[in-house]
């Protein structure tokens, strides 16, 4: 039986506000980051690079061209969805029984929602699959900061070292510095470390801690950082001026009610509905110089 979508609506905006609200505690590029609605088709962010330096003239004298370059990246937004089952009782609720489901449902997508943000932008893989997407590229971290000098190893006994290079990749290249997102791994290693009498260096990252901020820098420990297989342990930038994301406000509810729209099953026969969210989520990295990577070797 094809699939019937027997109704639909879009959220209302205080869900909406609720469900990206509990986004920016679960995704450490949104945490780090500052966010904006956009429109469905996207935004283009202009940038011009001012490559020389102010020159000094004397009364008289002939003023010097300055070198600078202009460029154009485009903040396309894609789709991802998010659908559950729910028994088939809620088409026959209330309004106003149904709100606890909804906002069980929009807790749930806005766990689902950050954790796909981060996967996708960090590693551009499908966070479904865990392959590689097509729609994103290498509109991702790991698709962008590949110059050698910002690809720091890793070393478990000295991970703020680590930190400490990075941050000196991103500078020589003159870029700021402005947070750390970092692996559990890593985190777990700072909380490790121990001065010369014994005193831990860094008791805020021990048991599991999340500290708001690492030295000046705002950080934020997530498992989405080293997604999979991935080697990366951390990366360092600038997250408030050169990484750009933002949403659709629209986000579109559908309840299905037939079929087997999500290959577990026809619904009627469980008595149960189903219901799909999909949100509309776009980011670009501005300056690719303006970020290093902590990577474990591969051996």
């Amino acid at each position: 039986m094809a699939n019937k979508t027997t109704s639909g609506t879009l959220f209302k905006p205080e869900l909406v506000t609720e469900m990206f609200s509990k986004v920016k505690g679960h995704s450490s590029l949104v945490k780090l980051s500052n966010s904006a609605p956009m429109p469905f088709s996207g935004t283009d962010t202009f940038i011009f690079s001012m490559d020389g330096e102010a020159a000094i003239v004397g009364e008289g004298a002939q003023k010097p061209a300055g070198d600078a370059s202009f460029a154009t990246v485009t903040i396309k937004p894609i789709k991802f969805v998010y659908q559950h089952r729910v028994t088939d009782e809620f088409v026959h609720m209330s309004e106003e029984k149904q709100i606890p489901y909804l906002q069980a449902f929009a807790d749930g997508f806005s766990k689902k929602i950050a954790r796909a943000i981060d996967i996708a932008a960090i590693h551009g893989v499908n966070p479904a699959t865990g392959t590689a997407s097509e729609l994103i590229g290498t509109n991702c971290f790991a698709g962008k900061v590949t110059a050698a000098a910002h690809i720091i190893t890793y070393n478990a006994l000295l991970p703020d070292d680590c930190i400490d290079d990075a941050v000196g990749a991103v500078q020589d290249s003159d870029g700021n510095i402005t947070g750390v997102a970092m692996a559990p791994t890593m985190g777990a290693a700072l909380g490790k470390m121990e001065n010369s009498i014994g005193n831990h260096m860094y008791p805020e990252f021990r048991f599991g801690g999340n500290p708001d901020a690492f030295g000046a820098l705002k950080s934020d420990v997530n498992g989405t950082v080293a997604f999979g297989s991935s080697l990366l342990r951390a990366i360092v930038g600038d997250f408030e001026g050169c990484f750009k994301w933002g949403y659709a406000e629209n986000i579109p509810l559908e309840i299905i009610q037939y079929g087997d729209p999500d290959g577990q099953g026809d619904l009627k026969r469980t008595n149960e509905i189903l219901l799909r969210s999909e949100a509309y989520v776009g980011w670009g990295i501005l300056d690719a110089g303006s970020f290093a990577l902590i990577q474990a070797s591969a051996s």
